[in-house]
């Protein structure tokens, strides 16, 4: 790829002038259109040492608004970065509709030399590099976000001269690192390296766009006309489907009816229970330390019926951790803010640094349960959620974060008493709200949802528990049974 292109393409000094400023124009013009159709808009900048990227940015957003765009660059890895999965801090930056970010040095160079040592990657997550890269572009791309991904390349004696130059400058000197001259010295063997990282990441809706850069005039040029032609033809495409009916495809399969064929009158003596809960915290607390020791980290998830105790369950889970060593995230309806990214986004942004935990109470299984039932998502969208939340659970998986999740089970008659309860009761009167009668009016259609996200995402990784819970300390002790039995197996 790389290899067969002539980097050294150039432009007279006239020519570019009187090309570029229409560019300009039409891009600051795209950029207001960008905002009225809600389009969020990912530039990404690649390429060789001393290419210039910095000028090209430099070029490309001088025309525009400097309120509706960031710029960020993510040559730095921070200890907060290596302590989560590797392409979280890119999903925390993930542009907002109407937005544009642009991203100089991306995910794409994690998996080159001197960049992977730096990170500190696990082996699966190097193992499984490629898979969850393009499955992040995707999911992306699928939920509307238009990538613009720019390779820019230059010479290898073009790279020295500009090293050289750099280096001339005092002010400029301290650009250059060893890694850099590494780069120019061993120029064919990073060559080979980055061919292999475009065309691995090269897809049909999120292609690589290679910039020949030795001359900067050009190369400016060149990335002007690819961004605004891309954004364009995007803004034409979505008035052109706007009214198009989107297709809707019917979902289809039968799955096992787990929750029906569960019985939920599992119980517990008082005795033993206490005797239970006192180990079980106890052993809870030693592993917690140990997690922190080895940076495991560990995700636990839970869902469930309405008043099938979530709160009381975690609450015991967490007794006898140090508080500062985990976070219970619970999870209502998204927030505005949160309505204008990928709905994995505010999930994925709380996921644990190494040595910790993270428990939901309620999860991104939202969007193939209420979503769903409610009719608040499209059928297509909440469909392509399965292979989402599986690709995401296993990149975390590849980082080593431990992943259980619980489905907390009661029958109709117990959630009724409880309900009753709760309204009978001032101090439990706000934990009830007509959304739960709502949701118990649609039963049969969780039941149904749940069969089929139980067999679709109930994976070795991220197995699904079901916890009978009509004796909520039966449930108790099974939760803690159940995480520490997990916890001791992967800490050995």
């Amino acid at each position: 790829m790389l290899s067969k292109i002539n980097a050294n393409q150039t432009i007279e000094k006239h020519l570019y002038k009187d090309e570029l400023k229409p560019l300009q124009e039409k891009l600051a013009a795209l950029q207001q259109r960008v905002r009225k159709a809600d389009l969020p808009v990912l530039i990404v900048y690649e390429g060789w040492g001393a290419s210039g990227k910095g000028t090209n940015i430099g070029k490309l957003v001088n025309p525009m608004d400097p309120r509706y765009f960031d710029v960020l660059t993510m040559s730095r890895v921070t200890e907060e970065m290596r302590l989560r999965p590797f392409l979280w801090g890119y999903w925390c930056r993930i542009p907002g509709k109407g937005q544009i970010t642009i991203i100089d040095k991306s995910w794409h160079r994690v998996i080159m030399p001197g960049e992977r040592e730096n990170w500190r990657l696990k082996q699966a997550e190097l193992d499984c590099f490629y898979q969850d890269v393009n499955a992040f572009e995707r999911q992306l791309a699928q939920d509307g976000t238009l990538i613009i991904k720019l390779f820019l390349h230059i010479s290898q004696d073009e790279q020295s001269r500009r090293f050289k130059a750099l280096e001339d400058d005092p002010s400029t000197a301290w650009r250059i690192k060893p890694h850099d001259r590494a780069q120019n010295k061993h120029y064919n063997e990073y060559l080979k390296q980055y061919e292999n990282m475009l065309q691995k990441t090269t897809t049909q809706h999120n292609p690589w766009h290679i910039i020949e850069a030795d001359d900067k005039r050009y190369s400016a040029l060149k990335t002007c006309r690819i961004i605004t032609e891309a954004i364009e033809a995007r803004l034409n495409e979505m008035e052109e489907t706007k009214q198009a009916e989107p297709a809707i495809v019917l979902p289809n399969g039968n799955y096992p009816h787990i929750l029906a064929n569960t019985t939920t009158d599992r119980n517990i003596e008082n005795a033993e229970y206490k005797e239970e809960l006192d180990f079980l915290q106890a052993r809870m607390n030693r592993l917690g330390h140990k997690m922190y020791a080895k940076r495991r980290p560990a995700v636990i998830v839970y869902e469930g019926w309405d008043a099938a105790g979530k709160g009381g369950n975690i609450k015991r889970l967490v007794a006898e951790l140090d508080p500062r060593c985990y976070a219970v995230v619970p999870i209502g309806p998204p927030t505005p803010h949160e309505l204008g990214r990928h709905y994995l986004w505010r999930f994925i942004r709380r996921m644990p640094k190494d040595g910790h935990f993270t428990i939901f109470d309620r999860s991104w299984y939202g969007r193939v349960l209420i979503e769903r039932v409610e009719n608040l998502t499209p059928v297509p969208v909440w469909q392509r959620a399965y292979d989402e939340i599986n690709e995401m659970e296993q990149h975390l998986a590849n980082h080593g974060v431990i992943l259980l999740k619980f489905w907390l089970h009661i029958d109709k008659d117990e959630q009724l008493k409880r309900f009753n309860a709760r309204q009978s009761d001032p101090a439990k009167q706000h934990k009830i709200t007509d959304a739960d009668w709502i949701n118990r009016s649609n039963w049969e259609a969780y039941e149904t949802a749940t069969d089929e996200m139980f067999a679709k995402t109930d994976k070795p990784h991220a197995p699904w528990v079901v916890v009978e819970s009509n004796n909520k300390k039966f449930a108790r002790i099974k939760v803690l049974q159940t995480v520490t039995d997990a916890l001791d197996d992967a800490l050995r």
